[in-house]
């Protein structure tokens, strides 16, 4: 079990005085170049989006408000972007963006909407988490918490050896981790909208990263489907990780069984053989469950 998480001398370094105050949207912008560069990027992915409804603009709002661009001014400031440049995928608590470095090269930025997230589900799946120890309510200081909830389990996942997208850094409601994706910048589609070409070859390599998953950074994903997991040149990648808890949680039991309930039906429905209890067996390597 891990201890209680401490921030690097990076995380300290982004974070600063939590006591500062948040700068306007001028301040922030006019600071530094790069800044204004993806705040134009911001507006006019905003635009591309053809946003016709208030209820679309107010989703805007919430992605970009003061606080937000004020940490992606701090993370460029440090080298992690340069330019934000569209759209990776949309949900109901975060948008992940392309962002673009200096050099070209891309990474993905995940920001949390303060509005919009399941409070209430945070807190549970934190609270009952031995590694953390979060007693407030405050809803931004729970995103900063959950943010670093996600970032901690991709570390845990890539040092196990899973194929997942590998951690850069956090700060507040923004991370920043490993694009995956083609060199034009193509993002990897997940298994939803891209079946494999091979789906027991594409199963098989899937209960390994599944395996290693469970029982070697002893983590249960909590939500694993083929919404979350990438095909990415015929091979899986396990994304959306902030729910994972680790293996002595309360409810982690509950939670691999529904994540093997998902994955045997999903791949028996492409035609794998394939049933729970096979699954169970193959990935439960002690009186777990």
């Amino acid at each position: 079990m891990e201890e209680n998480p401490r921030m690097t001398n990076a995380d300290a370094e982004l974070m600063g005085d939590d006591s500062m105050e948040i700068e306007s949207d001028e301040e922030v912008m006019g600071e530094n170049p790069r800044v204004a560069k993806a705040d134009a990027e911001v507006q006019k992915l905003i635009s591309q989006k053809r946003i016709k409804d208030s209820n679309d603009r107010k989703v805007s709002s919430e992605i970009f408000d003061k606080a937000t661009l004020q940490v992606l001014y701090k993370l460029a400031n440090q080298g992690y972007l340069d330019v934000l440049n569209g759209a990776i995928s949309t949900g109901k608590e975060a948008n992940v963006l392309k962002g673009i470095k200096d050099d070209g090269s891309i990474v993905a930025v995940k920001i949390y909407r303060i509005a919009t997230s399941d409070f209430k589900k945070m807190q549970y799946y934190i609270a009952g988490d031995p590694r953390f120890n979060v007693r407030s309510s405050n809803k931004r200081q729970l995103i900063n918490n959950w943010v670093n909830k996600e970032y901690r389990n991709l570390t845990r996942l890539k040092d196990a050896g899973v194929n997942v997208p590998e951690a850069i850094t956090s700060l507040n409601n923004v991370l920043i981790i490993e694009f995956i994706g083609d060199e034009d910048g193509n993002p990897a589609p997940t298994v939803k909208n891209l079946p494999p070409q091979d789906p027991i070859d594409f199963y098989e390599k899937l209960v390994d990263q599944m395996d290693k998953f469970i029982n070697k950074a002893n983590l249960i994903h909590g939500d694993l489907s083929s919404y979350n997991i990438l095909n990415f040149d015929e091979e899986p990648v396990i994304i959306d990780v902030s729910q994972s808890v680790v293996k002595d949680h309360v409810i982690a039991r509950d939670l691999l069984e529904r994540d093997i309930k998902n994955i045997s039906f999903e791949f028996s429905k492409m035609g794998v053989d394939t049933s729970i209890e096979d699954l169970t067996n193959r990935l439960i390597k002690d009186d777990y469950l």
